[in-house]
């Protein structure tokens, strides 16, 4: 079996990362036009598009913090580039709905993505990367428990396509982390929920990474 990796705070959390967060970045285009529609906000010029986003931004918290009702999370893969080479875990991408209509490079900017605790070194999946499964799941209460995406990492566009990218700008550093883009979700079920947890399962070996929180709303400002 992969050997698992733990995550530490400090990595994800290094003041020298850099975080950057992929979006349309499914290898179907059709189901990437989906996905923009469902959202309802105006597409990047380009796809796939790649936003920086601040370090700080990657987080493995079990609360997120928002300013009103209507953000969500995204299931999605992350890369975290480090000395001893590549590790793959799972990450939800919170973003504010409303601001993302008005750009998204500034939307990628206002939550964060949150990271899973453990990942699998890229090397030791790489065989099998597509065969793993992504999910997304949310709640009203605190228990996520409504499936609201189901798919695998076959959908997203390949490590080594963004790998390839980071080296070619020279932001390949260690610390550096790669949020993957997201697959669609399920019509018909509010992505606006209490609680969110997202899953990457590996079917060869049984293991699976995970990242949970709950949303919580900031008292009202003065003024």
């Amino acid at each position: 079996m992969p050997a698992t990796t733990v995550i530490s705070r400090s990595l994800a959390m290094s003041r020298t990362a850099a975080a950057h967060g992929p979006s349309s970045a499914g290898r179907e285009q059709e189901e990437v036009q989906a996905h923009i529609a469902e959202l309802g906000v105006p597409g990047p010029t380009t796809t796939p598009a790649l936003y920086p986003v601040s370090p700080y931004l990657a987080q493995q918290v079990s609360e997120v913090r928002v300013q009103h009702a209507r953000t969500s999370g995204e299931a999605e893969r992350a890369l975290v580039i480090t000395d001893e080479g590549v590790l793959l875990t799972v990450a939800c991408d919170h973003t504010d709905r409303d601001l993302e209509v008005h750009g998204l490079a500034w939307s990628k900017n206002a939550s964060p993505d949150v990271l899973g605790r453990k990942a699998w070194r890229l090397d030791d999946v790489r065989d099998h990367l597509d065969r793993i499964t992504l999910k997304g799941w949310v709640g009203e209460g605190d228990t996520p428990d409504t499936l609201i995406q189901d798919s695998s990492l076959a959908a997203l566009l390949t490590p080594d396509y963004w790998l390839d990218i980071l080296t070619n700008r020279g932001l390949n550093a260690p610390g550096t982390v790669l949020i993957s883009g997201t697959v669609a979700m399920t019509s018909g079920v509010d992505q606006f929920a209490r609680s969110w947890k997202v899953e990457m399962k590996d079917p060869v070996t049984g293991a699976s990474v995970d990242a949970q929180y709950v949303v919580e709303k900031m008292a009202e400002p003065i003024g």
